[in-house]
């Protein structure tokens, strides 16, 4: 084989690589850009709602501006075993059975006051069944998505500079700071 036809295969099979690559790549794309595991759009757009319920924007912003509804996604995904995903998942529709059977709507199209008031008679719920749970059932999916919420957004940029008293660490240079005799030195 001469020069030139050896360099006319290694272009061709590295363009074929490199042009290729995107055709056995799309088969790993998600068709759902906002899917995540178990969790659809839909499902995320869930949890932002009841995160916001909890947490409600006023003078500060509230769990939708953190990002809270992908955060439970996610950390579900990472950090719950399946049982407690499986709960979790169950209680959006859960919920949404509870909102129709106490406002005649879903949890998405009730009201402000309506989803606080399901949510307040919600936790009364999870509070008396992790009274009385065994060691072996998971907690209430109400418990899972309140503190996955308060996690999400007090984790979050918002949440954390915004809401919280914030002091960035290391904090600001002092270069001199008077010494007393006998005193300790800093760590």
């Amino acid at each position: 084989m001469d020069r030139r036809e050896l360099i006319k295969h290694i272009a061709l099979l590295t363009g074929v690589a490199v042009a290729g690559s995107e055709f056995f790549l799309s088969g790993c794309k998600s068709r759902d850009k906002h899917s995540v595991g178990l969790f659809n759009e839909k499902d995320i757009l869930f949890f932002d709602e009841v995160a916001e319920t909890i947490l409600p924007k006023t003078n500060t912003p509230g769990a939708k501006d953190a990002g809270v509804g992908k955060f439970i996604a996610f950390y579900s995904i990472d950090c719950y075993d399946e049982l407690q995903r499986k709960t979790l998942k169950e209680g959006i529709s859960k919920l949404n059975e509870a909102s129709e059977k106490m406002h005649k709507v879903s949890f998405m199209e009730a009201t402000a006051s309506q989803k606080q008031n399901l949510l307040i008679a919600t936790d009364a719920e999870a509070k008396k069944y992790n009274d009385n749970r065994s060691k072996e059932s998971p907690p209430h999916y109400f418990t899972l998505m309140k503190q996955l919420t308060l996690l999400g957004f007090f984790t979050s940029k918002p949440g954390a500079t915004q809401v919280l008293r914030y002091v960035p660490v290391p904090g600001k240079y002092e270069g001199c700071i008077e010494y007393k005799e006998g005193e300790t030195s800093w760590a």
